[in-house]
């Protein structure tokens, strides 16, 4: 089982063969650096999904299908989540995304430009991968190593690693047509991939694979209290709903992945791998109230119009006050019963020096937030043999770029002059990653040789924001009479928050493994790393299995580790709306040294650290298979994005001394900081069974996790409590996956059943007791039924959640407060039950 750097040998060329043969152990190259074995007879817990078995599923996000088939590991839709709705972030065993390295074919994958400032708790501020751009299509299996791997690979790997390994076929392939929706009629999505193997010369192959997909958006809306107010009171320019919580849609989501590879002679292999992705995506914001939405339309909770003079003297324009009327009846004008007129506009536009916002808006207005995502890479290298070493020489380079715009909303500090659309800059992450790797096996006089490797990393990545349009982040003329600066909801960035920061590093490693007699296998890695930023760590691993019959046998590790701040992290700038106790907050996210940040506790970051340990058993016996795995990870100094902390008036003078543009719209500020120290353990268990069963072949899995988080330390001047809640009971506890797969000739059935435990229950960013519960524990049924129509023919009909299992509701108060049906945080989709039908061709 070798790991992303590791150096296949020879009998890895030959192992990786044996999986195309059909009832053959399942062999991964992921997990040390000696040859590929079995999973059954690895010191740690890996996973292995096939391609197929990844297809056996509605959805064709890869996400999706990953949540189904691995223990421990979670994901959720991302309706309003800002950036974070362009790139879903995942966790595995209970830790952010970019705590678990992702590769393709064993090489390491760059991260995605998006930073998840809304991340649902556990992902707040994270920065991993974008795994969703990788196609099912283009794999031939993917390899989920649940154990910390710092120590053989470095940064980003205390949770563990996944391996998607691109199919390598030199002839045949496959197309597929499948197309789906869900019950309630909305979210149609359809999806179109090929992949085909093609000879290079009679010693190397070409395999491309390619996927195009549509979605439509979704909506699990009810309409807003104050919008429905406003509609009753004449307001005609209200929408009916006022905003969409939603899946957002998705245009021209495509990806393209080729793989190849060249026989230069028996003992040198050529290879080169990358792909080119794209995809457009729009979602949606909040509703901003045209009577109480600060700085926009009212600086005192509706009470008044906020109103701008054209000459700069705001009291030659008056006071106008916006009237109250009795909504429930009661003789009483009550708080959200404020209703405008057209009588002040028409009032204002009869003195030109007067205006104020809902000139333009008078049904106050949702932004749209939309992105368009490129995704590239490029790995080339070498790998053979001389004398008694294998060798890799690989060098390859990533990119991620995240374009945004904002549509339908206004910069209020430009006044009437404003546009209403903006293109607001762009993130970009690049990384560049240069490997050299050494084995070989050395004879010691052991019952097997001592297997030996070694190797040098060198790996360079930068973040970069392009400034937006000016429109979309000057400070306009009426900046200084209480309007909003930028466009609103989500400010561009502006010539002081472009540029590019980068950092290098170099990483040293060493790996050993040995059987100990007939029973014990032992194994040991070091690594040390010197990043240009914050400095060097040293890191180790040990590893021990121990056979105490054919059949059952022991394993454990130990070993520390660390993930080192993204340079995005460090450097990001960024406009959030939140949702807190029902209001709108604006906040801006700021680098932890920016003047802002540092008044309030920002501070240089430093790495994580951890302590893992885990202790497991495997049962192997012909066609039954069990593994039981317990695992604990101690992090210290977590980096997380911390609370958001309000600016206080008092504190506006010391901001304008420290360098703060108009701290007096600034509502609020979060910054990454080392908030945390967490303890997470947790318990897998992943059985397999074969049987005949019916007049045909079955197999039955089982997939269950356990994971609990537990806050040890954190900082009361930059977190609460909410915070704290959601690391700690943001997803289930206990989460499992059931599956009977059944075959005959022409036909075969998956059933597969999802169990997800009690969760805390937040919507948006909301952990009071108004937006937040304790979930209950649900369960949904996916099926999918296949029939050979041909020898290369196969038509698939299946639904997932197949008896439409609803989601946690919002409690009665909070759904016409927040416009939404289901809480936004939740381990399953809250759109329901989702059918589709599918026609593969295989040539």
């Amino acid at each position: 089982m070798a790991l992303s750097g590791a150096l296949v040998s020879t009998q890895a060329f030959a192992a990786e063969e044996e999986t195309k043969l059909e009832n053959v152990e399942k062999i991964a190259v992921v997990g040390s650096r000696a040859a590929p074995r079995s999973i059954g007879d690895s010191p740690v817990p890996i996973d292995i999904i096939s391609s197929d078995d990844l297809k056996k599923n509605g959805s064709t996000d890869m996400i999706d299908m990953l949540v189904t088939s691995v223990p421990s590991f979670n994901s959720r839709a991302q309706p309003i989540s800002d950036a974070a709705t362009l790139v879903r972030p995942v966790n595995l065993r209970g830790l952010p995304s970019d705590s678990t390295l992702v590769l393709v074919n064993g090489k390491r994958r760059h991260r995605a430009s998006v930073i998840a400032f809304q991340g649902g708790g556990i992902n707040d501020g994270a920065q991993g991968p974008d795994i969703s751009v990788i196609p099912g299509v283009a794999l031939k299996q993917v390899e989920v190593l649940r154990d910390g791997a710092a120590a053989q690979y470095g940064s980003d790997a205390i949770a563990g690693v996944m391996n998607f390994v691109l199919k390598d076929d030199s002839e045949g392939g496959s197309i597929t047509v499948s197309q789906g929706e869900y019950y309630k009629g909305d979210g149609a999505t359809t999806t179109v991939d090929g992949n085909i193997g093609l000879p290079l010369t009679d010693d190397g192959f070409v395999n491309i694979s390619a996927q195009y997909k549509n979605a439509d958006a979704t909506s699990r809306s009810v309409q807003r209290f104050d919008a429905a107010n406003l509609i009753a009171q004449g307001n005609t320019e209200v929408k009916d709903p006022a905003q969409i919580w939603g899946n957002p849609e998705i245009n021209d989501d495509y990806s393209i992945f080729i793989n190849s590879g060249f026989d230069i002679n028996d003992k040198a292999h050529l290879y080169a791998f990358g792909n080119y992705s794209s995809r457009d995506v729009v979602g949606g914001f909040y509703y901003r109230n045209p009577h109480n939405r600060g700085n926009v339309y009212s600086n005192d909770e509706g009470e008044t119009l906020l109103v701008g003079a054209v000459n700069g003297d705001q009291s030659s324009c008056g006071v106008v006050p916006i009237p109250k009327v009795d909504t429930n009846g009661d003789g009483i004008p009550d708080a959200d019963g404020n209703v405008l007129t057209s009588q002040p506009y028409l009032d204002m536009v009869a003195d030109p020096n007067c205006f104020a916002m809902n000139q333009i808006r008078p049904g106050g207005y949702t932004p749209q937030f939309a992105g368009t995502v490129e995704d590239r890479s490029f790995f080339a290298g070498v790998k053979g043999e001389v004398g008694e070493w294998n060798y890799d020489a690989s060098a390859g380079t990533g990119n991620n770029k995240s374009t945004f715009s904002l549509r339908n909303s206004l910069n209020p500090s430009l006044g009437l002059d404003t546009p209403t659309d903006f293109e607001t800059g762009a993130y970009e992450q690049v990384e560049s990653t240069v490997n050299l790797d050494f084995s070989r096996f050395i004879n010691v006089g052991l019952s097997e040789d001592i297997s030996f490797a070694t190797g040098f990393e060198w790996r360079e990545e930068s973040f970069e924001i392009t400034q937006g349009e000016e429109a979309s982040w000057i400070a306009g003329p009426y900046a200084d009479q209480g309007f909003n600066i930028g466009s609103h909801g989500f400010k561009g960035f502006g010539p002081e928050s472009a540029g590019k920061n980068s950092r290098h590093n170099i990483g040293i490693y060493a790996d050993t493994e040995a059987y100990i007699g007939e029973r014990w296998l032992l194994g040991a890695a070091l690594r040390y790393e010197d990043f240009s930023t914050f400095g060097d760590t040293l890191n180790y691993k040990l590893t021990a299995q121990f056979s105490a019959t054919d059949e059952l046998s022991f394993r454990a590790s130990h070993s520390t580790g660390f993930r080192a701040p993204t340079v995005g992290q460090e450097n990001v700038v960024n406009t959030q709306t939140s949702i807190v106790n029902g209001d709108l907050i604006q906040t801006f996210i700021a680098p932890p040294t920016n003047p802002l940040s540092a008044f309030y506790g920002g501070k240089v970051l430093k790495p994580e650290e951890s302590v893992s340990n885990a202790l497991g058993m495997v049962y192997e016996d012909g066609d039954f298979f069990l593994t039981v795995d317990y695992y604990h990870i101690k992090v210290e100094g977590r980096i997380a994005q911390s609370s958001q902390i309000s600016v206080e008036a008092e504190d506006y003078d010391a901001l304008r001394a420290a360098g703060v543009d108009h701290p007096e719209l600034i509502s609020a500020v979060t910054f990454y900081t080392n908030d945390f120290d967490t303890t997470t353990q947790g318990v897998d268990i992943v059985g397999s069974y074969d049987t005949e069963l019916l007049s045909g072949h079955a197999k039955f899995s089982l997939a269950y996790g356990w994971t609990d988080t537990s806050v040890d330390k954190y900082d009361l001047a930059t977190t609460d409590a909410g915070k704290v809640r959601r690391l700690e009971d943001g997803i289930p506890a206990h989460r499992a996956t059931l599956t009977w797969a059944q075959s005959w000739d022409d036909l075969s059935m998956t059933l597969r059943g999802n169990y997800f435990g009690e969760y805390y229950a937040t919507h948006a960013d909301d952990t009071s007791d108004w937006g937040s519960e304790v979930a209950d524990a649900a369960v949904t049924v996916d099926l999918e039924v296949s029939y050979a129509l041909t020898d290369g023919l196969t038509l698939s009909v299946g639904a997932n959640n197949l008896f439409d299992q609803k989601a946690q509701k919002l409690k009665d108060g909070t759904l016409g407060e927040l416009g939404g049906v289901y809480y936004e945080s939740g381990p399953f989709d809250y759109n329901g039950g989702f059918y589709y039908g599918r026609l593969s061709y295989r040539f």
